[in-house]
């Protein structure tokens, strides 16, 4: 059994011993079979899965996040501690590929249902969370017009054999990467942005086109915090960093299951606040992602989280969200707090 000191060592260089590998294949299993709900199913890349990394701490804080010279509250009621004491931690190494392999198996076993539905896994929990009291209210001709626009562009699926669509995906690697050649729209260097694999499209069936017009809109709006996120460039980042791609794919998720989207007209208050937002500017969806994936970050080193507590960085950031469009005093999408991390 390793040390104590061994266990708190995040950033080992030593090669597992065989011991030490079975023992991980064993720790997997189980999570694989006891710990889906906690699983967030496979959606992190090969090539993020560096040293194994888990976050404990003895007690619930309350962290500021800060950005910019920005401070920013975290309330205590809004961050999930999982309190994870494991008997055994697993040393890694970059070279460590056979077990890299098999954990990123028990992630995709993990799925449940024939669709692979990236973010279904992580918000099946509160997605009724705010629909439980019917919210009616009355519909300006413009939000009427907005709202419809916007559930519209939910309903478009990624279709690559869509010239749009493929020249979307290569804007969005121009915006990324501009001094680096495409190779092609399957290549492995899309791994480097975030994506499970060679081929994003098999990636955008969890969420649509619109979560591609994001990231995009992203790019193009906020350059500066869209490459500062993308490289990981500031704070103390954590050894298994969240993969950048499929966490936007998640947050446009979130997002479309928070504002209650789906439906006709949205029936909580943070949907329906968020209406009168649209209703002022059109571009209030896009613009409230690039919030959501700033405040996803910030919760992110705020709880000194890993790969396993991406679920947890999200619900936060999704409890967040709802409470500053709950606010009676916002009638841009400006006037939201959070607004300041852009």
């Amino acid at each position: 059994m390793a040390s104590k000191a061994t266990q708190r060592n995040r950033h080992t260089n030593t090669t597992p011993s065989l011991l030490s590998f079975l023992n991980a294949k064993l720790i997997l299993q189980k999570k694989c079979l006891f710990s889906t709900s906690h699983v967030p199913s496979s959606v992190w890349p090969h090539h993020l899965l560096p040293h194994h990394q888990v976050s404990t701490t003895s007690q619930p804080l309350t962290p500021l996040l800060r950005y910019h010279n920005i401070t920013y509250q975290v309330d205590e009621d809004e961050i999930y501690w999982r309190h994870r004491k494991e008997d055994e931690e697993l040393e890694w190494t970059p070279n460590s590929t056979h077990l890299i392999s098999q954990l990123t198996q028990c992630f995709t076993n993990a799925m449940v249902g024939s669709r692979s539905w990236i973010g279904g896994l992580f918000h099946r929990t509160s997605t009724k969370r705010n629909n439980d009291k019917f919210i009616d209210y009355p519909l300006s001709p413009i939000e009427e017009e907005r709202l419809q626009r916007l559930q519209e562009r939910v309903q478009v699926a990624y279709d690559e054999t869509r010239p749009e669509h493929q020249e979307a995906l290569r804007a969005l690697w121009v915006c990324s990467f501009p001094n680096v050649s495409l190779e092609g729209l399957i290549s492995d260097q899309w791994k480097d942005m975030g994506w499970q694999g060679p081929n994003p499209s098999t990636d955008f069936r969890g969420c649509g086109f619109i979560s591609l017009e994001n990231l995009l809109f992203f790019a193009r709006k906020y350059p500066a915090s869209f490459h500062r996120l993308l490289l990981k460039k500031e704070g103390m980042r954590a050894t298994w960093e969240y993969p950048f791609a499929v966490a936007g794919i998640n947050i446009s998720y979130m997002l479309i299951q928070m504002l209650d989207l789906y439906s006709e007209k949205p029936r909580c208050l943070p949907g329906s606040n968020f209406v009168k937002l649209l209703g002022e500017n059109e571009e209030a969806f896009d613009i409230l992602y690039c919030i959501a994936f700033e405040m996803m970050d910030a919760q992110w080193l705020a709880m000194h989280a890993s790969y396993m507590d991406f679920n947890d960085v999200l619900n936060a950031t999704r409890i967040q969200l709802e409470r500053e469009l709950s606010l009676e005093d916002i009638n841009r999408i400006q006037d939201l707090p959070a607004h300041n991390l852009l």
